[in-house]
């Protein structure tokens, strides 16, 4: 989004929002008040819902109080003599508080008398068991067995005729002991007209998954309960509700209604949700003429302020768009770019400050450019005099090493004279192998080393190697173990170089392993990449290295921990050494294509963590074949 339209766009936004809040109080002032009485009337009806279904529920645990005192009641319930329950309540059920549903259940839970009150007001007694002891209104009396515990409520419906009734229940006294329980139920169908009669509202009833399960709409059958209900999850977020919960307008039959619903509570039972439902029809649209005239002035209003805000505009984003031009050209690396802006403004301020940042940023440049041409020529000074020294050094140590033998052919009837001899030979050897690693890296650096490329095997290679350091493993008892090398392909490489790298490798593993430790050369055949590589790991359990030195040791006299600490001895326990081993494989095995990498936990002479040095080397096609 451009500069220009940034500053336009609050001027417009607030225009647009101060005219519809213009638009909506003129034209929704008298509709809103009208709302405002439907809403109140709304609450006014869920409130009398609630109070209504606490004195209903007074009610009903008056008449199951009623039915539990009888004399004999409890006696004839906790030894679960029926008929004699009957006798004892039947007669004067009907005409307890206008309760419709009498259910007794015995201590251990069985349904002993179970009596309707039909529509014709006829007195009914139910024979089937209904599953009345496993309600949630019940079952805890049965677990608890007390005879003092407060009455329970719930709404449920009845099996045996299938109609849903408000049910409260509380347990039967037998002089203080828990002699079974008592559910008196009165139905739904039966309490919303009087209800609707007294909140001149509608009602809707929800059972415990939001299904509609009784109302005062339309017709009330199965489609309009249907159309009516709610999901699992409004039904459990409204039972835990702290208020009533208004929902959206919805329509019905063709006309419009608004409900509130909210959780039906007695006492400190939620026993379900309910609704209270109101038309929509006195809710009057108006304002149709304020609206039209509103709108025109919000878009005379509107085309003014995009007037005004152009021009502003553009008196700000002239010189910013100078100062992107100017910051786009110096990052394109023009250094001699400048802004030009001299307003006396924080825009001119912003520009000055930015040229003379421009201005030192470019005597920083030309130093810096000085500086690493000077690095560079160091550079090259440097690897000149390692080649130059090593091709000086050669001769004189190739004289050296063919005296050294002669000595040592020549002294061996005299054993002090052949012990000097060998240390001269293995100091030349030494010597001669430092030389060759400068030369090594001499060719790398100058990008002149030549690749004799032929086929390789790398477990052939690796047993060439092992063979150079048998001594220094038996003498220091590592042990060096391989795996999985001879499953790995053929590779295309010098023979000569890739033999150099694993010398270097497993001689500093050997160097940074502690007598008796071990050394593993693990290989694997990476076939899902592309190119198929061939990955070989050098892993031991030595010193290990700090993970923020893991890229510095491939550098070249890149060393970690203190160098004159070190001892002397290319397989020693932390044996001296140059500092070239790394840097040679890295530039070797670069050469080839692949990559070289170093893990470790850390360094720790006492735990002895080990470390870990990875190779990928492409496998060619040509010579790819299968283990």
């Amino acid at each position: 989004m451009s500069i220009r339209l940034k500053v336009i766009l609050p001027y417009l936004i607030l225009t647009v929002v101060v005219a519809m809040i213009g638009v909506y109080v003129v034209t929704r002032l008298v509709a809103n008040n009208l709302s405002d009485r439907l809403t109140n009337q709304l609450l006014e009806a869920g409130h009398v819902v609630s109070d209504s279904f606490v004195r209903q529920e007074s009610d009903q645990v008056e008449t199951a109080r009623s039915i539990a005192f009888y004399e004999g009641v409890a006696q004839a319930v906790s030894e679960k003599d029926k008929e004699a329950a009957f006798k004892l309540v039947g007669p004067a059920f009907v005409g307890l508080g206008g309760a419709e549903n009498l259910i007794l259940i015995s201590p251990d839970g069985t349904e002993l008398l179970h009596l309707i009150v039909n529509s014709n007001g006829e007195l009914q007694r139910v024979d089937e068991v209904t599953g009345a002891s496993r309600s949630p209104i019940v079952a805890p009396f049965l677990a608890n067995r007390r005879a003092d515990e407060a009455p329970r409520r719930a709404l449920g419906a009845n099996l045996a005729n299938n109609e849903v009734y408000y049910y409260t229940g509380l347990p039967i006294s037998n002089n203080g002991n828990f002699s079974g329980v008592v559910m008196v139920g009165t139905s739904i169908r039966n309490i919303l007209p009087y209800l609707k009669s007294i909140t001149l509202a509608d009602l809707i009833i929800y059972s415990g998954n939001g299904q509609a399960i009784a109302t005062t709409m339309g017709a009330g059958d199965a489609a309009t309960l249907g159309q009516l209900s709610i999901s699992e999850y409004e039904y459990k977020q409204l039972l835990s509700a702290g208020d009533f919960v208004f929902g959206s307008n919805f329509e019905l039959d063709g006309r419009k209604y608004r409900l509130l619903r909210g959780p039906l509570e007695v006492g400190n039972d939620r026993i379900g949700v309910f609704a209270v439902v109101l038309p929509l029809d006195f809710v009057l649209q108006s304002g149709e003429e304020s609206r039209t005239a509103y709108i025109q002035l919000f878009a005379v209003v509107m085309l003014i302020v995009i007037a005004v805000g152009f021009v502003i505009s553009r008196l700000i984003t002239r010189p910013l768009y100078s100062l992107v031009n100017t910051s786009q050209a110096i990052a394109g690396g023009d250094l001699d770019q400048r802004t030009g802006i001299r307003s006396k403004d924080e825009i001119g301020e912003l520009a000055v400050t930015f040229d003379d940042m421009t201005g030192k940023l470019q005597d920083r440049t030309r130093e810096l450019e000085q500086i690493n041409e000077r690095l560079r020529k160091i550079d090259r000074t440097k690897t000149n005099f390692i080649q130059i020294s090593a091709h000086e050094l050669r001769t004189p140590l190739t004289l050296i090493m063919g005296y050294s033998q002669m000595l040592e052919q020549d002294t061996q009837a005299d054993p002090e004279l052949l012990k000097l001899a060998k240390g001269i030979l293995e100091g030349s050897e030494r010597m001669t192998d430092i030389v060759e690693s400068m030369l090594d890296v001499s060719r790398i650096d100058s990008k002149s080393l030549v690749l004799r490329k032929t086929s390789i095997q790398m477990d052939l290679l690796i047993k060439k190697v092992k063979k150079s350091f048998l001594e220094a493993l038996e003498e220091r008892k590592i042990k060096l173990d391989t795996s999985g090398l001879g499953e790995l392909p053929p590779l295309l490489a010098d023979p000569e170089l890739i033999q150099k790298v694993f010398y270097h490798l497993i001689m500093n593993a050997i160097k940074f392993t502690p007598d008796g430790g071990s050394i593993k050369v693990l290989g694997k055949y990476l076939n899902g990449n592309m190119p198929p590589q061939v990955e070989v790991t050098v892993a031991d359990t030595g010193v290990g290295i700090d993970p923020a030195s893991t890229h510095l040791i491939f550098e070249k006299f890149g060393q970690t921990g203190e160098v004159l600490l070190h001892s002397s001895g290319k397989t020693k326990f932390k044996g001296g050494g140059p500092g070239l081993g790394l840097a040679i494989a890295r530039g070797i095995i670069e050469a080839h294509g692949g990559r070289i990498w170093a893990e470790s936990p850390g360094y720790n002479e006492k735990t002895f963590p080990g470390s870990k040095f990875t190779i990928n080397l492409p496998v060619d096609e040509a010579t790819e074949e299968k283990p």
